[in-house]
This record gives C-alpha cells, structure tokens and sequence, in this order.
C-alpha cells in the first residue's frame, strides 16, 4: 500500500464544449482524445498500485451510470461517493477525506484534464506526496507555455524540498497581465491537482469552514451504503453552501506549498484546446467524422453525422452533434457557453 489514494473529481455542466458536451453527458465521459474518455485516461494514469492505493471516485448521482461502467475496465477496485447534488470541490473533497484514514495522502484529480507526459505526472505526484506527508497542502503550478486568460495563477513562494510555498493565488488575469506573468517567470497556472494528508486537510477545513466542515462531516456519517457506495445524506448535503477548493482552504491556510511540472497539461476547456491536443494536416485543419476541407487554414470540423465541407476559411469550428451545430471563429470559443444557455431556454 503506497498511501496515496487518488481523489477522481467528476461532474461539470457541460457548457464549454457544446453541443457535443452537456449536463447529462459533460466532458468528461465522452471520448473526445481516441476511443478512451477523459475520465477513464484519468484512472489509467493512476493504475499503478505500486504508487498508488485503489481511487475514489466522487460523482453525482446523474452521473453515475456513466461513471460505474467506464472504470469497470481501468479501475475495477474503484470506491464511489455519489453526492445528490454538486456543491463544488470542498465539499466533494472533505466527503473522500472522511472515508480515508487520516495519514492517508489524497491526490485530487479533476476527471476532464488531459495530461501527456506521465513520467512527469508521477515524478510531481512523488514530490507532493513527500510535501503532504509535512503537512503542506499542495497544488500542482503547471509551467505555462502561453499567457493563458483562462486559467488562475500561482506565484512561487520560498524554496520547500522539491517545491516552493505559495506566494499568492492570482484569478484569471486579462491578457496584458498573463503576459508579464509569463515574462516575469515565477508563476504558474494552477492545474486544480492537489496532495494533501486527509486529516490535515479536514483540520484546515475546520479550521477556516468550521459550518462547512460540520455539514459536510454530518452528511457523511449520516450517508445510506446500502447499495455499496456513500451516499451523503440528502437533506443535510444539500443544506451546504457549495464553495471550490481554493477559496475555502487554499487561499487562507498557511501551509499551501506547489510543486512545479511541465506534464503536458491541458483542461480542455474549450473547442480550441481540444484542437491542438488533435493531429492536423499540413495547413492546421483537424477533421473527426465525415467532413473536409478546402483551401481552408486552422479549421476544425467535428460531426457526428452530416458531412461537413468547409471553403476558404481560416481559424474556424464546426461542431455538429444531432440536431445541433455549432459554428464559431477559434477566438470566440469561450463564448460557446452562452450558445448552450440560450439552446436550453
């Protein structure tokens, strides 16, 4: 037993890429990179049970039938929390810590990154752990290779073995201000992957969220495992005021450390980014299903059904998914979740 249990995050609105993502199908369990989603190359990274323990999985209810049957294959000693209803990642996260031991070290991964170098993926996850086991809370700063608007900052601390404290959070900044962060070479993006011991974190919790921590302690010890999974209580669960991670313990805790990587990290957050982890052609155009371009530059077609032919076009997506299509310049693909909101109304 290696005593670093993974914490696998799932869930999402399913807003930033629709249509081809939704509420009842987010991103996560779709296969958006190959024939394998997101959520199962989640698992997979962590199947080495010479590093790490059997995951937990923390899922809401709606989503657990995709869940279940996707780890089946990857992670078949997986545990599940299935909560009633999102409330963010503290609270998801205090519900895995309660079912570990407080020594346990927790490595809380979102479902939905795609992570390309695995060597460096464990090689950071050792480094954290070493960290958590002193009582850090640990964040991973993924080295930026661009001055991302979408993403927060870390900015580095004094030096820790094999890491640094945190300095500051910094919110997503505008993109004058990402490129002197970029410049200024001691931030990083904070990638949304944590280490920490279960105990300590539940003690910062109580610490900074005393209501939280309760409420959340409550729902557990009151939670059904009839079916063989952790069902939080439903009325005290939903009493919680949802809040991430970070603002409830990683920006007012004294002990918040990260630990650098250069792994190859995306949260494919939107259309474009998908597009760069895809194979192009020569002219940067990326064609999944029936579709083709011509004499189009930086294109992306993306159908399910309806085949697709793009003309003269440059820095374009196409999404086509039933009886729904997308179209939109690559520089607006943030804005993609304001077509789902109007879809639904």
């Amino acid at each position: 037993m290696s005593g670093i249990v993974p914490v696998v995050l799932c869930g999402g609105s399913g807003t930033r890429l629709w249509p081809r993502s939704r509420a009842d199908r987010p991103k996560p369990f779709i296969p958006l990179l190959g024939d394998r989603t997101l959520y199962q190359a989640t698992l997979d990274r962590c199947k080495d049970r010479t590093l790490f323990d059997a995951p937990i999985v923390v899922v809401g209810e709606k989503h657990l039938e995709f869940a279940l049957p996707q780890s089946n294959d990857v992670a078949p000693d997986a545990r599940f929390i299935v909560e009633p209803m999102g409330r963010n990642t503290a609270p998801a996260i205090a519900l895995a810590a309660h079912a570990l031991s407080p020594d346990a070290i927790m490595l809380v991964c979102p479902s939905d990154h795609f992570i390309a170098d695995l060597a460096a993926f464990r090689s950071a996850v050792t480094v954290a752990a070493d960290l958590a086991r002193e009582d850090y809370l640990v964040s991973f700063g993924i080295e930026p290779t661009a001055p991302e608007t979408g993403y927060g900052y870390l900015r580095r601390g004094d030096a820790l073995p094999g890491g640094h404290s945190i300095h500051s959070f910094v919110e997503k900044p505008d993109f004058e201000t990402a490129c002197k962060f970029l410049a200024a070479g001691d931030y990083a993006w904070n990638g949304g992957i944590f280490a920490f011991r279960a105990g300590f974190f539940l003690a910062e919790l109580e610490r900074h969220r005393p209501a939280l921590a309760a409420a959340t302690a409550a729902a557990f010890q009151k939670a059904n495992r009839a079916s063989g999974h952790i069902r939080p209580d439903e009325p005290t669960f939903a009493g919680i005021k949802g809040e991430s991670v970070d603002y409830a313990v990683m920006e007012n805790t004294d002990r918040a450390a990260m630990v650098d990587v250069a792994m190859g990290w995306s949260d494919i957050g939107n259309w474009d980014a998908l597009m760069s982890k895809r194979s192009s052609d020569e002219n940067g155009n990326v064609v999944c299903g029936p579709g083709e371009t011509i004499g189009s530059t930086g294109v992306m077609i993306d159908s399910d059904g309806p085949h697709v032919t793009v003309i003269g076009a440059t820095d374009l997506v196409v999404i086509v998914d039933g009886d729904d299509v997308l179209v939109t310049a690559r520089d607006a693909v943030q804005r993609v979740g304001e077509a789902s909101r109007c879809r639904k109304q």
